[in-house]
């Protein structure tokens, strides 16, 4: 124990050394490295220690010292940290000794000095560069060392992915301290039985041997596909052992993160399928150099939507937001990447304000309109439906002919798979949304409606992953309304951008459908959660674990799953996922008088009268689940 304390007392010390203090040991090191140098160059030409040359030379240490010390210091060899000495060092020590010995043969030339042997200057170079190199390099293995020999244990890692990002990864963590990398795993056959820096490369079931030897997994394959990557997962988490990557390609290359900023892999990013490229001719056009709004620009849509259509590069992006936390932030959060040539207005008022809307969208000349604002959370709708009501139907009809009337020229409402056969007030006030957009588009209008409807989108606002994610940080239980609910499941970027491209196939009327892969079990969700988190189930099979899965029991109007259609066939568009639906609507002289009934209702606070109209919108709604 007192070894241990006096050798991090000694580790401490040399580690604290001022830089001065170490600059004048790396020059001492030369001084005694220069004549060393010079000394075999002769015994290695000569084959002789201590010929004769040798005496008739000795002019060259003495002269060495005067040229080289100097040269060394104005051309930064004792400016850079030997901690983080690297080959391209190596590439500057040559050419400063390339150039030492080329100034000391003209010195023994200009002033008629004995000269030695032509091959003894190649010798001299050499032995000047791997001397000096070697030292270098010997000092920042020793400080790499003594660091990692100071505090707690090391962190014994295995790297996923023996490619360009493996190899980073290593050297980061190798430079960082407190990490051992026992082994690299690849998938590549043509890369097992090699190395990197000494360290083995393996096949991936090679892990089993070494999971005794392992405390983490590191997953180095940034660019590998959502499907493989899920794979992998699945396969180390049988391990038992903790699994943490590095960021995504575009976060490295972007400066966002660097290469070793670990992290716990997101559960985002191991659901659904693959994701499709987007379409150029249909991401672009109607965005660039046109006015956007986006209604309920603050939101988890509203805000990924602003997002992507700055990234377009609109002449102008308006934000209507009526919460004023939430449009604060999106807006900051937008003027840290604002392009020069791009105008950004956020305003601070309710899609259901009539004169506000109109007003924005004549000033501002508003041309393409994203209607992302809704109230969606549907214990909170079905407690409250006059409000959800109001904001849902009445404020989409709003916004809606205040696009028409300014000569908006495209207006996409965003809906949800809940309007299909919905069980709750929110899926019936967007099903009433969206009946409301299909009878504006049988009017004559210089607007394009459309509508888009899809499923649950990872890591919204009250979506189940922040919820769950909360639950496990506190230590459970994870509550699960029922064991056999399933969902579809997108990301939040992926939505977006499949909308944005939606609008542009859009010919009046439209009804699109996104392709949401297959549907997954919130159980088998929560249940992947945990193992993600390094944590265990604890269940009647392990009373021992971590985390316990609860079921409380469905919530008024919840369904077990979800669909995307009614009663229509959908057809395939130009994108591969992204289907167009032609659902039963009804005729504006028929919607309209009760479209003013439910107003009324909702003016008289008349609940029961607002949800008796809403069940004559919506008949496929079921009013005794509601």
């Amino acid at each position: 124990m007192q070894v241990n304390v006096l050798t991090n007392q000694l580790s401490l010390r040399a580690l604290r050394l001022s830089p001065l203090r170490r600059r004048f040991l790396l020059i001492g090191a030369d001084v005694l490295l220069i004549p060393l140098a010079v000394w075999l160059s002769f015994w290695l030409r000569l084959a002789d220690p201590w010929s004769p040359f040798l005496q008739d030379s000795l002019w060259m240490v003495p002269t060495a010292w005067l040229i080289a010390l100097p040269l060394y210091a104005l051309t930064g060899q004792y400016k850079g940290l030997t901690r983080y000495v690297g080959s391209g060092a190596l590439y500057r020590l040559a050419g400063r000794n390339g150039l030492l010995v080329l100034l000391l043969a003209m010195a023994g030339v200009m002033l008629q000095l004995p000269l030695p042997p032509r091959s003894s200057w190649l010798l001299l170079w050499l032995l000047l560069t791997g001397l000096t190199g070697t030292v270098r390099f010997a000092l920042r293995d020793a400080l790499l060392k003594l660091q990692d020999g100071i505090g707690q244990r090391r962190v014994r890692v295995a790297i996923y992915g023996a490619g360009a990002a493996g190899a980073q990864l290593a050297a980061s963590l190798r430079l960082a301290g407190g990490h051992s990398i026992t082994a690299f795993l690849d998938d590549a056959p043509q890369l097992w039985r090699r190395s990197i820096n000494g360290i083995a490369i393996h096949p991936p079931d090679h892990l089993n041997s070494l999971r005794r030897e392992v405390d983490q997994v590191l997953l180095a394959i940034p660019s590998v596909s959502r499907r493989r990557r899920r794979e992998i997962v699945e396969q180390l988490q049988e391990l038992r052992i903790p699994v943490l990557q590095v960021p995504s390609v575009e976060e490295i290359t972007s400066g966002r993160a660097t290469i070793d900023a670990l992290r716990p892999i997101p559960i985002e990013e191991l659901l659904g399928r693959d994701s499709v490229p987007p379409d150029p001719q249909l991401l672009g056009p109607g965005i660039r150099g046109a006015v956007v709004c986006v209604s309920g620009a603050g939101g988890s849509i509203g805000g990924e939507l602003c997002r992507q259509i700055l990234a377009l590069n609109p002449r102008r992006l308006v934000l209507l937001e009526r919460s004023e936390p939430s449009l604060y932030a999106i807006d900051q959060e937008l003027h840290r990447s604002l392009p020069a040539d791009v105008e950004l207005v956020p305003v601070l008022g309710s899609a259901a304000d009539g004169p506000l809307v109109e007003r924005t969208l004549r000033e501002q000349g508003v041309q393409v309109l994203f209607h992302a604002a809704a109230y969606k959370h549907v214990p909170l709708v079905q407690a409250n439906p006059l409000a959800g009501l109001a904001n849902n139907v009445l404020g989409t009809l709003v916004l809606a002919r205040a696009a028409a009337r300014c000569g908006v020229a495209s207006f996409t409402l965003i809906s949800t798979d809940k309007a299909v056969r919905p069980t709750n007030v929110m899926g019936a006030s967007k099903r009433a949304a969206e009946l409301v957009i299909q009878a504006l588009a049988q009017e004559p209008s210089a607007t394009r409606f459309a509508m888009v409807r899809f499923g649950n989108v990872l890591g919204s606002s009250g979506s189940v992953v922040p919820l769950f994610r909360q639950q496990i940080a506190k230590g459970g239980p994870i509550t699960l309304t029922h064991p056999e609910i399933i969902r579809y499941f997108m990301t939040i970027p992926e939505a977006a951008q499949l909308v944005l491209q939606a609008a542009v196939l859009a010919r009046g009327g439209d009804l699109f459908l996104l392709d949401m892969g297959e549907p997954m079990p919130i159980l088998d969700l929560a249940r992947q959660m945990v193992r993600l988190s390094g944590l265990t189930l604890r269940d009647s099979q392990h009373p021992q674990g971590d985390i316990e899965i609860v079921c409380t029991g469905l919530r008024p109007g919840e369904k077990l799953y979800e669909e995307l259609l009614i009663d229509a066939e959908s057809e395939p568009t130009a994108h591969p996922l992204i289907y167009r639906a032609s659902e039963r609507a009804i005729p504006p002289q028929q919607l309209w008088p009760q479209i003013e009934a439910l107003q009324s209702a909702v003016c008289q606070q008349d609940a029961e009268a607002a949800l008796a109209v809403l069940a004559q919108l919506v008949p496929e709604w079921v009013r005794d689940n509601g």
